[in-house]
């Protein structure tokens, strides 16, 4: 097989990897990455963006440099790209956690749900309440559905292993450091910028897909994608929401708290509030967009053989 076959049905079984074995809950290779980030903040941390970019450029040219020294290893590449999916997606686990969060807002067990939402983002869960925590759950699913599986796979189907752990690197880092607080401001510029960059594409890509896969709301996915898509305040995240809302029927965006911060979020969609039966269906279309999305890598480089 040539490269970019042994790269499609990599990336085709390490998508069925995950399916199957979701993310490890020990011994996780994106752990590992996060220990080797932190002693290494540890050690060149300063409140100066210089440092940042060190530190930033050290670890993804380190992860990169290791997939290509695995792609050029004597083991078979199709196998090499298939591991390195299974490692950086979490499109499974993603579509797991939301599941829990439904199953314990469907329980009435609102405590259990604000100490769970932290596995989905970083928002204050204090005070929410059902609705406000299956508003959170749903944007959570939208926006993690490109940083946790489109993103990896666009990046696998391109540069093949060093994507992949080039892009969870970045991805990794951005979750760290890429804070706009007194301590990350300056010195995770870098993470933060650099995965807005990664995520562009895969984050239009998400969109699309969420389109396509919206069934009998395709037509109004597009046009609040269309319309709400630019209206957040990161350049990536709305495009997702947006066209989750627009999927969903559901109104998106509002009120939010984040370590004692207050936001308010531009509003994306016509439809009502979420709902905590809405969570399910978040959760699986998010699922199908991975699937998509896989199909389409699959296909594109099957494609790239052909017309060479």
């Amino acid at each position: 097989m040539r490269a970019s076959t042994e790269r499609a049905a990599g990336l085709a079984l390490g998508v069925l990897l995950d399916a199957v074995f979701a993310d490890p809950r020990r011994g996780h290779p994106v752990a590992a990455f996060g220990r080797t980030a932190a002693a290494l903040e540890h050690r060149l941390y300063a409140d100066s963006r210089p440092r940042g970019v060190l530190f930033t450029a050290t670890l993804v040219t380190g992860a990169a440099g290791l997939g290509l020294a695995a792609e050029r290893s004597r083991l078979p590449r199709t196998l090499t790209t298939a591991a390195a999916t299974w490692a950086v997606l979490g499109g499974t686990s993603l579509a797991r956690e939301g599941r829990h969060m439904a199953a314990l807002l469907e329980a009435d067990d609102l405590d259990g749900a604000r100490a769970r939402l932290s596995h989905l983002c970083a928002r204050d869960p204090s005070g929410l309440d059902a609705k406000a925590l299956a508003r959170a759950t749903v944007e959570s699913l939208a926006e993690n559905t490109s940083d946790a599986a489109i993103a990896p796979l666009f990046w696998g189907a391109v540069a093949g292993v060093p994507g992949l752990l080039a892009y969870r690197a970045v991805n990794t880092l951005d979750a760290m450091v890429g804070y706009r607080n007194a301590r990350y401001e300056r010195f995770g510029w870098a993470s933060a910028r650099l995965d807005d960059v990664a995520n562009y594409l895969p984050a239009r890509l998400t969109g699309l897909l969420t389109v396509a896969c919206a069934r009998e709301n395709r037509g109004e996915a597009w046009r609040v994608l269309r319309r709400d898509g630019a209206a957040h305040p990161s350049p990536n995240a709305g495009r997702c929401e947006a066209a989750f809302a627009g999927a969903l029927g559901v109104r998106l965006g509002g009120t939010n708290a984040y370590g004692g911060q207050v936001e308010q979020r531009p509003e994306m969609g016509d439809g009502r509030a979420p709902e905590v039966g809405d969570i399910r269906r978040a959760a699986r279309l998010s699922t199908a967009v991975t699937a998509a999305a896989a199909a389409v890598a699959a296909v594109a480089l099957l494609a790239m053989r052909r017309a060479r």
